[in-house]
């Protein structure tokens, strides 16, 4: 029963177009009823008279990948599902131009990419929460009201990755507390973790020190490592409550929908869609992979945990391929020369933003023990989330997906990965 609830979302596919992307894995595990998270995967191949293509070739690959955590609510996790890839496409279609268009140029410059994943994300956002202000007031209908507001009074976090099949560079875009780790073997062999995004909640000292720079003489901007302690996350789509003025709050409350806002209210926004984005060169011929998972997945295993955890998987799989079709797709990981696996087990919670895995401690699990881990799943997403959960501890895995919601949150959180 556990192992039909642990596969019950889990997604496996070959990339046979894109260029430098051999495989993903994707795998859902639900705690709220309905589950708030959500993700998408989108490969969209570029012509090149919108980018510039590698000699000898007609276009290139633009891949997207995105978690979405939702809170108070899945309305804004399945909004940015089904529009924030377009957005930000939309962004990039127009930079990309631009620089063709120039002779110095041809590439655009790395800033004006991240700025247009930005406005991509910024422009979404202002539609989740302020243009559906507009739209209820011109329509004065609750029925519409209902649809356009839910998005905004809910809330998500939102981690996406964009890899350009050309540069070879693969940026992620943080908003919320969803991270990316890369995994990368060195020469020695050994596998290493580095982080590719920073946990943004009220609780992370540089999320803290921006808010109470652009919010002087507020104490409570944070308390308790939760904005207006209350929200979490520093960044978000929607959770128009912490960026609405009062005014506004008041108006939809009293005509429409909405929620009190919090008695520490004086000058929203507090929390912003922004997102920050970071850009690491990746190198397809050495089998570079990436994690992206929700909050769920590093509440229980670390950073280095992960990155070992699915080298041990690509072993398992590499050790027991039997055809050439579902082997070839290994290749750029192994060699001849077996990896060795990472050993270091460092607090995550020391390494910049990143927070320790709280539901280890929960449990009282020594973090850095090895044995309780298992390779059995041909899903390398599902891989992790088992070994989350309990790994060779069956009795606990069956627990923790036994209990119902919403007892079930005390223990574990939604899970995408």
């Amino acid at each position: 029963q556990a192992d039909a609830k642990l596969r019950t979302n889990e997604e496996s596919y070959l990339v046979n177009r894109g260029e430098g992307v051999v495989r993903y894995d994707v795998v859902q595990i639900p705690s709220n009823d309905p589950i708030e998270d959500d993700h998408v995967e989108k490969i969209v191949e570029v012509p090149d008279s919108t980018a510039a293509a590698e000699p000898g070739k007609t276009s290139s690959d633009w891949m997207f990948w995105g978690v979405f955590d939702g809170h108070a609510g899945w309305t804004t996790s399945a909004k940015l599902r089904e529009t924030l890839v377009s957005y930000v496409a939309r962004e990039l279609n127009k930079t990309y131009k631009a620089a063709l268009q120039d002779p110095q140029l041809t590439y655009p410059t790395a800033d004006s990419v991240d700025a247009a994943i930005k406005n991509g994300f910024v422009k979404l956002d202002h539609e989740i929460v302020n243009d559906s202000v507009q739209k209820v007031l011109k329509q004065q209908s609750k029925r519409v009201a209902a649809e356009l507001l839910a998005p905004a009074l809910s809330g998500s976090c939102a981690l996406l990755s964009f890899y350009d099949s050309r540069s070879k560079e693969l940026r992620v875009a943080c908003t919320g507390d969803s991270r990316a780790v890369l995994g990368r073997r060195g020469a020695s062999g050994k596998w290493t973790a580095t982080a590719l995004s920073e946990d943004q909640t009220g609780g992370t000292p540089s999320e803290d020190a921006r808010l109470r720079a652009e919010h002087p003489n507020e104490p409570y901007v944070t308390d308790n490592g939760r904005i207006l302690g209350g929200l979490e996350p520093s960044r978000a789509f929607g959770d128009a409550v912490y960026k609405w003025t009062k005014e506004t709050q008041d108006k939809m409350k009293k005509s429409f929908f909405g929620r009190t806002p919090s008695k520490h209210l004086k000058t929203p926004p507090y929390v912003t869609a922004e997102p920050v984005v970071t850009t690491t060169k990746v190198d397809p011929t050495k089998g570079d992979f990436v994690v992206l998972a929700t909050d769920g997945l590093w509440e229980m295993l670390s950073n280095e945990e992960v990155v070992g955890l699915v080298g041990q998987w690509l072993e398992k799989q590499a050790s027991t391929s039997k055809s050439a079709s579902a082997g070839g797709w290994l290749q750029s990981w192994f060699s001849s020369q077996k990896a060795s696996l990472p050993v270091d087990h460092h607090d995550a919670g020391a390494n910049g933003g990143q927070r320790a895995p709280i539901r280890q401690q929960q449990w009282g699990v020594e973090s850095g023990k090895d044995e309780r881990f298992v390779v059995e799943d041909a899903n390398a997403a599902t891989h992790l989330v088992r070994n989350a959960l309990g790994g060779k501890d069956k009795d606990m895995i069956s627990a923790l997906l036994t209990l119902p919601s919403p007892y079930s949150r005390r223990y574990r959180d939604d899970l995408t990965v």
